[in-house]
């Protein structure tokens, strides 16, 4: 069964909860944090679910303040849908809306110990350019800051040996200090 893309909707709230806290249970989103972040969904925010069937597999989220800069707030997708092109797709739907709302380039934040999502990140073209030490809270882990050119060719890169085409991961954000609403890149 392929995943089909769609808005996030309000209604996904349980299945999105569910899976945060299954894929990030130290660091997951408040029930607060996703509602605040789909009633800016069209207004600075675009999120996208992955669904098979009537079931949500994976979703997706970007800021899109209004300027050059696009920044990829979160991707997740459920274990068992791993390896069959969905992390591909939704951050296939946000460089794309990044690319139709004139960005020239997004950046994320992803954990230190998630080589599988930040393998995904550098096959779409991503490269690091920072590192902010303790960045995840409470683990204290690092945050590896990625950002890609969206005009810049983009050179393949193929799975490593271990890794599925897709190399979907879990990746998500975090809140800000000043806790506003979620920002800051893919776990």
């Amino acid at each position: 069964m392929t995943a089909q893309l769609r808005p996030l909707r309000y209604e996904d709230l349980a299945a999105v909860l569910d899976l945060e806290r299954t894929l990030f249970p130290d660091d997951a989103w408040s029930p607060g944090m996703f509602a605040e972040e789909l009633a800016m969904q069209g207004h600075g925010r675009h999120y996208v679910a992955a669904e098979e069937g009537n079931k949500l597999v994976g979703y997706a989220g970007m800021m899109l303040p209004g300027g050059r800069q696009a920044e990829v707030l979160t991707v997740a997708v459920r274990e068992a849908a791993w390896g069959r092109g969905i992390g591909s797709a939704l951050l296939t739907d946000l460089l794309d809306k990044a690319g139709r709302r004139d960005c020239t380039e997004v950046f994320l934040e992803v954990r230190a110990d998630n080589p599988r999502a930040q393998q995904l990140y550098r096959r779409f073209g991503f490269s690091d350019v920072g590192i902010r030490r303790g960045y995840y809270q409470p683990s204290g882990m690092d945050a590896i800051v990625m950002r890609r050119g969206l005009h810049e060719p983009v050179t393949p890169i193929p799975p490593g040996p271990a890794e599925p085409a897709d190399g979907s991961a879990p990746a998500d954000g975090s809140a800000p200090a000043d806790g506003s609403a979620p920002a800051g890149g893919a776990r």
